[in-house]
């Protein structure tokens, strides 16, 4: 049975990254929409894979919408593949160096978040980011830390008044947990107080600034928050590999 098991989850692992191998094949325009999918047994040769492995990286693909079967004529890229929505895998942070690349991303969203949430914000967002900050300094575990976290950027976010802003928000809120889990951890000697103490800090800045009614400030804030947040990651390389090594 054990036997069993192992083969059953090392075949999915195999199928898991042959689904990230040819997606990003698809994606990049290397297998442009409408061109013939590679056949079972060319991806066979070029892997190593057994076709099991290859017919469920192929249904994983069609359930994407990324392929399509034509009877009697094998399996192409779907023309709608171009258009498939953004997305960010948990794989795709499973590194240090990728959290920072999605950092560099979110600064100009969360400047222009917390710019548009000081000329708009109400006192229900006011008291929304309060409870959010007193919530993370009050926290005795990381879950919490991580949650009061989220709590603050998501009512940025609603203070905007742009839904883009909430459901992209959302979105990237989900793909932080696992880095985010990490980083609120005890790591190279400084105490987990210390780091949520920090974000609570750069949070309570970006506040002030919200509740003045400054956007210029906010923006800066927020600026100064991800930066800071980039260094903070930088600090606890060593423990977040480590974390990703205890997962393979």
């Amino acid at each position: 049975m054990t036997t069993m098991m192992t083969a059953a989850s090392n075949s999915a692992k195999l199928a898991d990254q042959l689904v990230i191998d040819l997606e990003r094949r698809v994606l990049s325009g290397e297998l442009p929409p409408g061109s013939r999918f590679p056949s079972e047994k060319a991806v066979v040769d070029s892997t190593g894979v057994s076709r099991t492995v290859v017919r469920e990286a192929f249904a994983r693909m069609s359930a994407k919408g990324l392929l399509v079967s034509r009877r009697g004529s094998g399996a192409y890229v779907a023309e709608s593949a171009r258009y498939q929505a953004f997305q960010i895998t948990p794989d795709e942070l499973s590194e240090i160096d990728d959290v920072h690349r999605l950092f560099e991303m979110r600064t100009p969203l969360e400047e222009e978040m917390a710019g548009l949430a000081a000329a708009r914000r109400d006192d229900g967002d006011l008291d929304a980011m309060d409870a959010a900050i007193a919530a993370l300094i009050a926290s005795e575990n990381v879950d919490v830390a991580v949650n009061a976290d989220t709590a603050f950027h998501a009512a940025i976010a609603g203070a905007t008044r742009n839904d883009y802003f909430v459901r992209f928000t959302e979105f990237l809120g989900v793909r932080l947990v696992p880095p985010r889990t990490v980083y609120l951890r005890n790591s190279d000697g400084v105490p987990r107080e210390e780091y949520i103490r920090a974000i609570a800090d750069d949070h309570a800045a970006i506040f002030a600034a919200i509740r003045k009614r400054d956007p210029a400030a906010a923006r800066n804030a927020a600026r100064a928050h991800m930066y800071k947040s980039m260094e903070r990651h930088e600090l606890i390389r060593g423990a977040f590999e480590a974390e990703d090594r205890t997962q393979i």
